[in-house]
């Protein structure tokens, strides 16, 4: 079986999600508003990405079980 990505997407793409998530948590710490705050926005990045991630995967499961629904159908 093909693989999807190659290995340098993958690549691309990992270091692009930890360098965007190092530049908002950086902006967050020197960001000029009170602690609360700070913890606020850092609290509610953290729920955004992983919240992020089990879209993403929810998407993808519901999709390739589409897939095989649509085989299982034609067999």
């Amino acid at each position: 079986m093909k693989k999807r990505n190659t290995a340098a997407f993958t690549f691309l793409a990992w270091i692009s999600f930890v360098a965007a998530c190092l530049a908002m948590y950086i902006g967050i710490y020197f960001l000029n508003e009170p602690l609360v705050v700070k913890g606020y926005y850092a609290v509610t990045a953290a729920f955004l990405i992983m919240s992020s991630f089990v879209l993403q995967k929810v998407v993808r499961d519901n999709y390739e079980d589409e897939e095989k629904t649509k085989q299982i159908g034609k067999d």
